[in-house]
């Protein structure tokens, strides 16, 4: 196997120290706003795709496919973001030959329109959020399918994902501005307008769970993060397993994980995301055909190294073990983004005067950046993920408190401050928080200015 990375930043940085611990030789792409970047440097080639815009270079699928011939790989690992979840791409590469790690195309193209996931997971027995029964194309039907759900509901869009094309309804009166915005907003994130009415459920927690499946009947259930502290659907803190998760329903979720994996016939990595409520009761949002950016978390609680096993798989062989992997230890990632949180979180770009991120037992680090770095401002705005692993939840938490007090990052604001104050935060450190946390809790957060 040659594998071509087709993404940047510290996706392709991770994806490439595995396949070189592998002995797979590797090719970068990049494009000319990456042409000093660490993973051009660590690749064993690399091939310039185009200028900075991302639609030019790192979406620009012709170039892509291109690289990957004009270098000889007969494999591509798309990472997270950009191809990753596009079925097109997927397609072209098998028609060029090329194995794509990842899922089948036409798994990724159920599971990437958003009405029918839905469809998929009640096939499959999971369940679901009421709401609009499919798509709908006008505030009328949007708001027939919000009567019948009871307010307050979410607009949705059918393609999206990251918080794009949604918005939060609480009333008739906002449902026609609301519905506007969300479907321009999609259109211009995805292409794709349209939009589903969800059932809101507030005081929710958001845990997900991390499966890999082999195609020829291996099924691996990884475990489960909690992913509630977020932003705008965006996360900032994961962690696995996830805190104070009644036995009943983290068993619930494994065994929905493994049965959708199973009707689904699904392949490669990916990652089922559960609303859980108050009780105890969870209800499937999407699945995510990709590896996540919070996949060192189950990392470094289970042994697994996801990517091999992505390549083990995209290879044709059997998953290296199957079943359910039970926890050991606790881990906490943190993302540190180039935002300024006081400002609404708004992205950064520039030079990294200093960049130094902790070391020590238990912490391991996912980056790209260096001292004296350039963060482009055409792309997104993670700069690393801070991992810890300790034995149980409290040590993590300390060892998190203690990894963050160490890292410096001069030259551009980012998300540091926020998270050393998180990390000190006492609903945080009792592990009972929901999705509405940086908003509950934000006179005990001051780097957000106000509110999150």
């Amino acid at each position: 196997m040659k594998l071509l990375v087709a993404n940047r930043g510290e996706i392709a940085v991770r994806v490439i120290r595995t396949a070189r611990e592998l002995g797979i030789p590797t090719v970068a792409v990049y494009s000319t706003a990456d042409a000093n970047s660490l993973a051009v440097e660590m690749a064993d080639e690399a091939v310039c795709i185009g200028p900075p815009a991302a639609r030019e270079s790192y979406l620009d699928v012709r170039n892509v496919i291109g690289a990957a011939e004009v270098t000889g790989c007969d494999a591509v690992h798309p990472g997270y973001g950009f191809l990753s979840e596009n079925p097109e791409f997927a397609t072209e590469c098998a028609n060029n030959g090329i194995r794509f790690v990842g899922p089948a195309p036409e798994v990724m193209a159920r599971m990437g329109d958003k009405i029918q996931a839905k469809e998929a997971a009640v096939e499959a027995g999971l369940p679901v959020l009421g709401g609009s029964d499919g798509g709908v194309t006008d505030v009328a039907a949007a708001m027939a399918a919000a009567e019948a759900a009871g307010y307050p509901i979410l607009l949705k869009a059918s393609a999206g994902g990251g918080g794009r094309g949604m918005r939060r309804v609480d009333s008739a009166d906002e449902l026609g501005r609301a519905f506007e915005n969300a479907s321009q907003e999609a259109l211009a994130a995805f292409n794709d307008g349209s939009l589903y009415v969800e059932k809101l459920l507030e005081g929710a927690r958001h845990v997900e769970v991390q499966v890999l499946a082999d195609g020829l009947g291996g099924v691996l259930i990884c475990g489960d993060r909690e992913c509630s502290i977020q932003r705008r659907h965006q996360k900032v803190v994961e962690e696995g397993p996830a805190p104070n998760l009644l036995q009943r329903t983290r068993d619930g979720l494994h065994e929905a994980a493994e049965n959708a994996c199973r009707a689904w016939n699904y392949k490669s990595a990916g990652t089922l995301e559960f609303l859980v409520d108050k009780h105890g009761d969870f209800y499937f949002l999407e699945l995510n055909a990709r590896l996540q950016v919070e996949h060192p978390v189950t990392e470094l609680v289970s042994g697994l190294d996801i990517v091999a096993e992505q390549l083990r798989v995209a290879d044709g062989q059997v998953l290296s073990r199957t079943g359910r992997i039970e926890a050991n230890g606790h881990s906490i990632e943190c993302r540190v983004n180039a935002e300024d949180p006081a400002f609404d979180f708004r992205p950064a770009a520039g030079r990294l005067d200093d960049f130094r991120l902790a070391s020590g037992p238990g912490v391991r680090v996912d980056t790209f950046c260096r001292s004296g770095g350039y963060v482009p401002p055409y792309y997104d705005s993670l700069l690393a993920k801070l991992c810890v692993w300790a034995p149980d939840r409290p040590r993590a938490v300390a060892r998190m408190r203690r990894a963050l007090d160490e890292s410096v990052v001069t030259g551009l604001p980012t998300t540091l401050p926020l998270l050393r104050e998180i990390s000190r935060e006492p609903v945080f450190g009792s592990g009972s928080y929901t999705t509405s946390y940086l908003v509950d809790h934000a006179d005990a957060l001051p780097s957000l200015g106000g509110g999150a």
